[in-house]
């Protein structure tokens, strides 16, 4: 049996949302809510492409986001999912464009709107951003709190020399992994190996300006590599388990040797709530009933036992990365959904403190520790 008590609202920061891949390869406006969107786009191709969106502002605000971590994504063209694909480059002067597309989409999102959202690229921003949403946990008054953005760039094997990430950090980067398919720089989802010497050259770059490296989308020996490798901060934004994600086809989930080297390293990771990256052979056509939250819960707890603690685990939930509505736990219809999680990891015995962690805490120290004064 299980026993619930009642928890206090709690914000969530959410390590991985492709909100600029979103918004200019299909033209997604975050303004508006998930129902919005999904109206415009029923008589498109787009939820084909990449299911019903899960994000929407007031969406975000009933779940009490108070910060993302928002992509920079660019792959090399061979990689691409489909012709729908805008965001793809054949040359390295093809590929700085598209980075700076969607990091100049970030700058306007929030010229255009700094009451909704706010970068967030150092730590007084980051106070700043959060201070709303600790002094005013539950949004009684209807007021709305903006949400922070801290840039991610998923996949650096566009960036053609280490020096360019001096670029980059000056834009405002702040957390680079290093690679999405893989094969330049290191081993990934797609191609295997290890790190190259031109993988080792960035990541020296990386640690000497201060970025967090994500060892996402990393294959077992990139990862192993990366954490012994790297001289700053590490995280996983979006990573489950692999001793729980059986007979999954890649290297793509995080072994336990790597999460307690992760955890060792004083990291984070990000759990992700999709079908198929909990269970492998899900498919649309066998109902959404196979998977539910619970899932999700297991492996969080799975992360935790391994730690001994409720200090290194996250959310990082890759909305709308290459999927939606419906490929989610069966309690999800959008992100305003998350705090469903909170009763179950109590039911579990985590405590109000563990849960507060989880949800948004533990990635709140780790800006707090890796983002520049």
């Amino acid at each position: 049996m299980r026993f619930y008590f009642a928890l206090r609202p709690m914000f969530i920061i959410d390590a991985h949302e492709d909100i600029a891949y979103n918004a200019l390869n299909f033209g997604r406006d975050y303004h508006l809510s998930a129902a919005e969107i999904r109206r415009r786009e029923q008589e498109t191709a787009i939820p084909n492409w990449n299911g019903q969106t899960l994000l929407g502002f007031p969406e975000y605000q009933t779940a009490r986001v108070a910060l993302i971590f928002g992509t920079v994504f660019v792959t090399h063209k061979r990689h691409a999912s489909g012709d729908y694909e805008k965001l793809v480059y054949t040359d390295f002067a093809q590929a700085r464009r598209l980075y700076h597309q969607q990091i100049d989409y970030y700058y306007e999102l929030v010229d255009r709107s700094p009451d909704c959202f706010r970068l967030v690229r150092n730590r007084a921003e980051l106070a700043q951003t959060l201070r709303p949403w600790q002094d005013k946990p539950e949004n009684q008054d209807g007021q709305v709190r903006p949400i922070g953005i801290v840039m991610l760039m998923e996949g650096a094997e566009g960036i053609e020399r280490p020096e360019e990430l001096e670029e980059y950090w000056q834009a405002g980067l702040r957390i680079v992994g290093p690679v999405w398919a893989g094969g330049r720089l290191c081993g990934g989802t797609i191609e295997p190996g290890g790190f190259t010497r031109e993988g080792r050259a960035l990541l020296a770059t990386m640690a000497g300006l201060g970025y967090s490296l994500d060892i996402s989308h990393m294959n077992v020996e990139s990862s192993l590599q990366a954490l012994d490798y790297y001289e700053g901060p590490i995280i996983a934004s979006h990573a489950n388990p692999a001793a729980l994600v059986k007979d999954f086809p890649s290297e793509r989930h995080l072994t336990d040797a790597a999460i307690a080297r992760l955890v060792e390293r004083g990291g984070v990771m990000g759990i992700v709530p999709y079908n198929r990256f909990i269970r492998p052979d899900w498919d649309n056509q066998d109902g959404r009933h196979l998977v539910r939250l619970e899932h999700v819960v297991a492996l969080i707890d799975h992360v935790c036992q391994l730690a001994g603690d409720a200090r290194h685990v996250g959310l990082g939930t890759d909305f709308d990365g290459g999927f939606g509505w419906p490929a989610v736990p069966q309690e999800i219809n959008t992100i305003a959904d998350l705090p469903k999680l909170a009763p179950l990891l109590a039911g579990l015995g985590y405590s109000e403190t563990d849960v507060a962690s989880i949800l948004g805490g533990n990635w709140q120290r780790h800006l707090e520790t890796s983002l520049p004064a």
